[in-house]
């Protein structure tokens, strides 16, 4: 299976406002709306256009042809602006299929490469163990674990802090 990541277009807002919507929201932050409608993805994908490049790099996540997934490595500002957030969504039928693995190696070469950074860094709730293991295949260490860092819904999650440095992936 071929994994690629394509930027993203407003043709795509169907394609977007599927996998948000069906979306396996046990490990995302609230902010996403929920239920994710055309105009929520027409906004996103609005900001994508002013920021991809400058203050982050975004991507569709395409497996065989078809875009199933979003990802998105954003630079933090003020004296964390080396480093950038990595996230991303995949649709809960192409899991464990290596999709996002795959798509994390592309964009972190990607965002190393177009954006002036020093490291990436991803946040993921402990019990998370699918996506813990994506960014450990990826080169990333786990730097941490914040305990009672995360309050979603009823459920309290410890949040693990994962970082890889620039020197890391050349």
């Amino acid at each position: 299976m071929k994994t690629e990541l394509k930027k993203w277009t407003m043709e795509d807002r169907e394609s977007l406002q599927k996998i948000c919507s069906s979306a396996d929201r046990r490990y995302l932050a609230e902010r996403m709306p929920d239920p994710y409608t055309l105009e929520d993805a027409q906004w996103w994908l609005e900001m994508v256009r002013e920021k991809d490049g400058k203050d982050g790099v975004f991507c569709a996540v395409v497996a065989d042809g078809e875009i199933v997934g979003n990802i998105s490595v954003e630079k933090k500002s003020d004296v964390h602006r080396k480093d950038a957030e990595l996230g991303y969504v995949l649709q809960t039928e192409q899991w464990s299929r290596g999709i996002m693995t795959q798509a994390v190696s592309q964009i972190c070469r990607i965002a190393f490469e177009e954006l002036d950074l020093l490291r990436i860094t991803a946040l993921v709730y402990e019990p998370n163990l699918a996506s813990r293991r994506v960014l450990e295949k990826n080169g990333f260490c786990l730097e941490g674990i914040m305990k009672n860092a995360v309050v979603k819904g009823e459920q309290i999650y410890n949040l693990c802090v994962y970082g890889k440095l620039r020197e890391e992936q050349i």
